[in-house]
């Protein structure tokens, strides 16, 4: 899995792909390739390039021409096989004539694969991917159409899927195939795109349509149509995408990673506009298709989500907890639907995704809506799939995250679930004046972000200090404690040191026996009714030689509890946690650069892990 391009019109294909998969690097991945049909040789109708390693490497790879107006590429991330130039897509049927790329996972290729070899078919790839290309030539051999032959195809495979199909016989047209994995296509003037994200093809055209699970195409340079499997015609109609090529561009900053985190406080401006409502102490949150009636009838929230966004998930169940004063906890996407979970009416469920095509939690949106319950959701991706299935929610509005590591549309995830616990809070017991305060708060961020990053020099130091370490702790103690488990992930992702986070007060119940003068804290001590307890417990790693960065405010006395300290100004106590974790992301970029890590593309991740 990873990233898709086509290309079908009158321009040579090759540098389109090329430069799509360009677009796509920041997804992640291992290696990548390009196929090209050239109807005008007979002797060589199509053109298979792979290459290990980065998109500048399939490149260099590329033969000086490299004629043919449709053709495929694909950045892979590894999920069968290592990574390697054999396992690399597109994947070529025995006879040369069918050739494929995919996205997803195939569940069971190992029985497709048997049977195929069992009749002959030499594989030579250890991927899942393969099987599909053997099986499109085997239904073309009987006699059917292209279309007619994917349909087959696929019907024959269980598992996920965004498939882009060639055939050296047809080679005005792309067939593809979407089940699980994003796909859309891209309407040119004369020309037609497919791509996996947008942004593979925003400088040639803002005109998409967005394929739903079932859906098949026939894309060719002067148009496409839309159909099911049974072959009726969908009426997939192009929509207009709010992207520019400048959005995807370095502007100026070393990395995406620190363009984004600097983007924050006018983005996070942004995001505000028009959801405050200063009149009822409240936000606006039209999309989240509730009345305050429907609101009030929810007893409890449940939060779903992965990796980073499973960790504000716990930091906006605990404001939610703070200002509505109903039950709220977050819970891992990944495992939600295989414990059977209990579905209640009087739960809301709420799931957070930066790229609104996670495979974990939109199974889960999936299990809830099957089981009767009313989930809303958090994303940063309009017409994403999470924001096209749930039954409404809030869009992010971060714009576009390029680096893998998410920073910003973190912020907004948490900024999310503050105006999702306004409303909450609001229907229930939070007063007016408290909306009014929590309101004041918020408007206040954005210029407190701007304030943090100021004293970035301060904290690229500490960073380089921590960078050091081969393994850190970060600490924190129940609104921190969220804090401190972003702050870790984001530090191991893209340095690749083990960083583990550790609620403050667990620390006497077995990890202190860790702490030593290699082994740094990082310790979140915001000036709350906890400071004097976090204080002591970070006492206590110096008592034992280790050293501690605090992240706290101003005014907070730390005597010796402290090596070095990072402050970050006060807002509310329930919003304090946003700002808290602002300087992790500085901390967790400066140690990357400083060991000379690709902080944009770390090793053995996606931006968008579109399988399970």
């Amino acid at each position: 899995m990873c990233g898709i391009v086509g290309y079908v019109g009158p321009q040579q294909a090759a540098p389109v792909l090329v430069e799509g998969l360009t677009r796509l690097e920041y997804r992640g991945y291992d290696s990548a390739g390009v196929a090209v049909l050239n109807p005008r040789s007979s002797a060589n109708p199509s053109r298979v390039v792979r290459a290990q390693g980065r998109v500048r490497d399939l490149e260099a790879a590329l033969p000086a021409r490299l004629a043919g107006t449709t053709g495929i590429g694909h950045t892979r991330w590894a999920t069968h096989g290592e990574p390697s130039e054999r396992n690399a897509h597109p994947h070529t049927s025995a006879d040369g004539r069918v050739h494929v790329v995919h996205n997803g996972i195939i569940d069971n290729f190992a029985t497709l694969r048997s049977r195929l070899a069992d009749d002959g078919v030499e594989l030579t790839s250890d991927t899942d991917t393969e099987v599909v290309a053997h099986l499109v030539a085997r239904e073309l051999a009987t006699g059917l159409s292209l279309e007619d032959a994917v349909r087959t195809a696929v019907g024959q495979i269980v598992g996920t899927y965004a498939l882009a199909v060639l055939d050296t016989q047809t080679p005005e047209r792309i067939v593809v195939a979407r089940n699980g994995s994003p796909l859309l296509l891209g309407v040119g003037d004369g020309e037609m795109f497919v791509a996996s994200d947008p942004a593979a093809i925003v400088r040639h055209t803002s005109q998409v349509v967005l394929l739903d699970d079932g859906d098949f195409a026939t894309v060719t340079a002067d148009g496409f149509h839309s159909f099911t499997d049974g072959e009726e015609r969908t009426a997939r109609a192009a929509v207009t995408i709010d992207l520019t090529v400048e959005e995807l561009e370095l502007d100026g900053h070393e990395h995406f990673m620190h363009k984004e985190i600097h983007e924050q406080p006018e983005s996070v401006e942004r995001m505000l506009t028009g959801r405050l409502d200063d009149r009822f102490g409240t936000a606006k949150l039209a999309g989240l298709n509730l009345e305050p009636r429907d609101l009030r009838r929810f007893e409890r929230v449940k939060v779903l989500g992965c990796g980073s966004a499973y960790y504000v998930g716990q930091l906006g169940a605990s404001m939610i907890e703070d200002l509505a004063r109903i039950p709220a906890d977050a819970e891992p996407a990944s495992e939600f639907r295989y414990r059977n979970p209990i579905i209640e009416p009087s739960t809301l469920y709420v799931v957070v995704s930066q790229s609104g095509e996670t495979a974990d939690t939109l199974f889960a949106v999936r299990e809830v809506q099957r089981k009767g319950g009313t989930v809303v959701g958090l994303v940063n991706a309009v017409g994403s799939s999470i924001a096209r299935e749930v039954d409404g929610g809030v869009y992010l509005h971060a714009g576009p995250e390029v680096a893998v590591a998410s920073t910003k549309a973190l912020t907004h995830m948490s900024i999310g679930f503050a105006l999702l616990a306004l409303t909450l809070g609001r229907v229930h017991d939070l007063s007016f004046a408290d909306g009014r305060r929590i309101i004041a708060g918020l408007r206040a961020i954005p210029g407190q972000i701007a304030e943090i990053l100021a004293g970035e020099e301060a904290l690229a130091a500490a960073a380089k200090e921590l960078s050091t370490a081969p393994s850190l702790f970060f600490v924190g103690r129940v609104r921190g404690y969220p804090v401190a488990r972003e702050g870790a992930q984001k530090f191991k992702e893209i340095t690749y040191r083990h960083a583990e986070a550790y609620p403050t007060s667990e620390l006497k119940h077995g990890p202190l026996a860790l702490i030593s003068p290699e082994l740094p804290s990082v310790a979140i001590i915001p000036d709350d009714d906890l400071v004097e307890r976090n204080i002591t417990a970070a006492q206590e790693i110096r008592a034992r030689g280790g050293a501690v960065v605090a992240i706290t405010h101003p005014g907070v006395e730390l005597g010796d509890a402290a090596t070095s300290r990072i402050e970050v100004p006060r807002n509310e106590v329930e919003l304090d946690p946003i700002l808290l974790t602002i300087p992790t992301q500085l901390l967790g970029y400066h140690a990357a650069v400083a060991l000379g890590e690709d902080v944009d593309r770390p090793r053995n991740l996606a931006k968008s892990v579109t399988v399970e």
